[in-house]
């Protein structure tokens, strides 16, 4: 049972996938996310902007929600952690753009200038992510390749 295919492929492409995570770069980046989500969260009463509830709102679950995937608070679904890097991005971007769109009238100095940091930090933290994700799914289709044509 244990040369079936399908099991040999789950077993390397979470050994694969645990190692992409193991290296201090991702070790780094995944905390550093962490971190961005909880601020993202808790900003509103860390600058001041509480009173603003459709914001104050909409910070706290985008917050909570970015530290939920970028730190694979979903379940540990290696073969995943692309799409789960891509819809982080989604989240910074929406975290920039977010005291413009949201319902009320939002877009202070305070509001604009914590969120369109706080999201730049986050889309770069996600974009990292997406690369090392797939830097190491290139790497384990290269592995692969070459240990099929050596006969295994």
């Amino acid at each position: 049972m244990e040369t079936h295919p399908d099991i040999v492929d789950m077993r390397m492409r979470h050994e694969v996938a645990e190692r992409a995570t193991s290296t201090p770069q991702g070790q780094a980046t995944g905390m550093l996310a962490f971190l961005t989500g909880i601020y993202l969260a808790a900003s509103p009463w860390i600058t001041g902007f509480n009173g603003l509830s459709t914001l104050a709102v909409t910070n706290l679950l985008v917050g909570l929600a970015y530290a939920l995937l970028m730190s694979g608070g979903f379940g540990r679904a290696y073969e995943r952690t692309h799409s789960m890097a891509w819809g982080a991005c989604v989240l910074g971007a929406w975290t920039i753009i977010a005291p413009w769109v949201v319902a009320g009238d939002v877009s202070t100095t305070k509001t604009i200038v914590n969120n369109v940091i706080t999201g730049a930090v986050a889309l770069i933290l996600a974009l990292s992510a997406s690369a090392a994700a797939r830097a190491a799914e290139s790497r384990k289709t290269r592995g692969m390749a070459s240990s099929y044509s050596s006969g295994r």
